[in-house]
């Protein structure tokens, strides 16, 4: 059976539109708006291929600046490479403080240095622990090696940088040549120390013989035996003398005020300038300075140069002997100054050397052992003086700030 047929259904019918009627005004402005958008859109393409100019031009300037960059890069990193290289193969040893005092790099001459010591520790223990003071300023002990260190602020956060230098064998060859030219002066001395022992020798025995007359008075006696024990004491302090000098400075590390020093040179020499009837005058501006060192040995020295100046003032009207200390940077003066006669530059040249003296009674070598005592704690010592214008003596000390 065929299906039912379905009857067909007529299109729809679409009426025509109505003709669009403009006014002219509407289409003045419709034009002018067309213009404005096509300017606009002109204008927007225009700025659109300038900016992919531009951006064009920083993408390559900005890949310049990576090469540029990069290139810097490898080039630092090469030179830290050789600098990282350079620092392990120091014999110095350094290392690197950050601002907290822990170390934030070592190389292994100081990790060897310091017993093992590693990135991370505190300075403070390793310095405890690893470094004892040595016997001159600035100079330590590490195990079997002497060091000398240095500490030198980093930056402005606080960091610091020590340097550490094996001084051993320079220690070593310093003290031999200290030595020897000691034992050599020694040598050149023998003659003089010869005639120097002879002549009070020679009195002593005088005396001694003198003592052996059954006949002699007792109060001739006792005189007698009195300059026997002089003459005596004479030859023991020469020979004692001699001995301080062969032997050299032995430097210790005590620590001690420059203002205690001065008042134990002012109550030991202060009773000998009275009973000489000389004025002792002790002028102290130290500022609170602290010396390292041997206290014994520096006011030894310092005696040695007070009682030569008491020597050079000695019978004057007026005699005056001047003790003083001050700061001068990271150094103290001591000046010794008297108002004697004074003494031309042939002598003053010619005073620290040992066995010269210009007194009938010094031994020579007191001045001598003073200026090694001095050099020990590594200063120095100078004279001024010139005929009837007295002599003044400068000993200059280390004495950092802090």
């Amino acid at each position: 059976m065929h299906p039912p047929s379905v009857p067909d259904v007529p299109a729809p019918l679409v009426a025509p539109l109505p003709p669009v009627h403009v006014a002219p005004e509407e289409a003045v402005r419709l034009a002018e708006a067309f213009r404005i958008f096509n300017q606009a859109s002109e204008e927007l393409a225009t700025a659109y291929s300038e900016l992919q100019g531009q951006m064009a031009q920083l993408t390559a300037e900005l890949a310049a600046a990576n090469g540029a960059l990069r290139q810097q890069y490898q080039e630092k990193a090469a030179l830290t490479e050789r600098l990282s290289l350079l620092l392990d193969a120091l014999p110095a040893g350094v290392v690197v403080l950050d601002g907290a005092g822990s170390v934030a790099q070592i190389n292994p001459a100081a990790s060897r240095f310091l017993g093992g010591a590693k990135v991370g520790a505190g300075w403070t223990a390793i310095e405890a622990a690893a470094l004892a003071p040595g016997d001159t300023p600035g100079e330590f002990v590490g195990g079997e090696r002497c060091l000398a260190v240095a500490v030198t602020p980093l930056d402005s956060a606080g960091g610091r940088i020590v340097l550490l230098h094996d001084i051993t064998e320079a220690q070593q060859l310093k003290t031999r040549a200290e030595r020897n030219q000691r034992l050599a002066a020694m040598g050149e001395m023998a003659a003089q120390l010869a005639h120097q022992l002879r002549t009070p020798l020679a009195a002593a025995l005088l005396y001694a013989g003198n003592l052996e007359n059954p006949e002699l008075p007792a109060a001739s006696r006792g005189a007698i035996a009195r300059k026997t024990v002089a003459r005596l004491k004479h030859i023991e302090h020469l020979i004692q003398d001699m001995l301080l000098f062969a032997r050299g400075e032995v430097l210790g590390r005590e620590r001690f005020a420059a203002a205690d020093l001065l008042a134990e040179l002012a109550q030991t020499f202060e009773p000998l300038a009275q009973s000489a009837g000389t004025d002792f005058v002790v002028t102290d501006a130290s500022a609170g300075a602290i010396l390292t060192g041997k206290r014994k040995s520096l006011v030894s020295a310092l005696t040695s140069l007070l009682e030569n100046a008491l020597q050079a003032v000695a019978g004057q009207a007026g005699g005056r002997v001047e003790l003083s200390a001050r700061r001068e940077a990271e150094a103290l003066l001591l000046t010794v100054r008297d108002n004697g006669s004074g003494m031309d530059s042939a002598t003053a040249a010619r005073l620290f050397e040992p066995f010269y003296t210009t007194r009938s009674d010094g031994t020579g070598l007191g001045l001598a052992i003073a200026r090694g005592v001095v050099r020990a704690h590594g200063g120095s010592i100078e004279i001024e003086s010139s005929p009837d214008a007295g002599a003044t003596f400068i000993l200059r000390l280390p004495c950092p700030n802090t």
